[in-house]
């Protein structure tokens, strides 16, 4: 079976598997990575949302031989690292806002709002209802008003 390498929260991984084998089963079923959830494998509901190389993306949706051995996957697991803390401030603001219900989807969530926020900082502004508007991880319960303030809470301690 051919090696696939690619930057996982940080550090250098080979595994042995299939080019076409999504990432989100590399990351869950290889190597032990469960906070991306699987949720609708079709890039619809973004419960397994990450960022590679500081983007978001769908790691059901891509395929692990599109990865190179330069890019780099990061996950909820390692978005503190990208700080140097032990909670990202996005994450902080979740907790402090009460977001979670369920928490199936919150990693993707967490993930995309940070996505999100570096995205308008790229392009020196703020981030908008219109950019919130935009964003289609889906949650199940319902907390999507607090999702909101947690995101504007994140953005002002990022």
């Amino acid at each position: 079976m051919p090696k696939q390498t690619f930057v996982l929260n940080g550090r250098t991984v080979t595994v042995d598997v299939h080019p076409d084998v999504r990432v989100l089963w590399v990351l869950r079923d290889l190597l032990g990575v469960t906070g991306p959830k699987y949720g609708c494998g079709i890039n619809v509901c973004k419960a397994c949302t990450s960022h590679v190389n500081g983007k978001a993306f769908n790691p059901c949706s891509v395929r692990v031989g599109d990865l190179g051995p330069d890019d780099e996957v990061t996950t909820i697991e390692g978005l503190p690292d990208t700080v140097g803390a032990a909670l990202h401030p996005m994450q902080q603001a979740w907790l402090d806002r009460d977001v979670a219900q369920c928490g199936y989807c919150q990693p993707g969530q967490i993930m995309m709002a940070v996505a999100l926020v570096n995205r308008a900082r790229r392009e020196g502004r703020r981030i908008t209802d219109a950019d919130l508007d935009g964003i289609r991880n889906i949650c199940r319960c319902g907390t999507y008003t607090r999702i909101r303030e947690a995101i504007a809470q994140g953005e002002r301690a990022m």
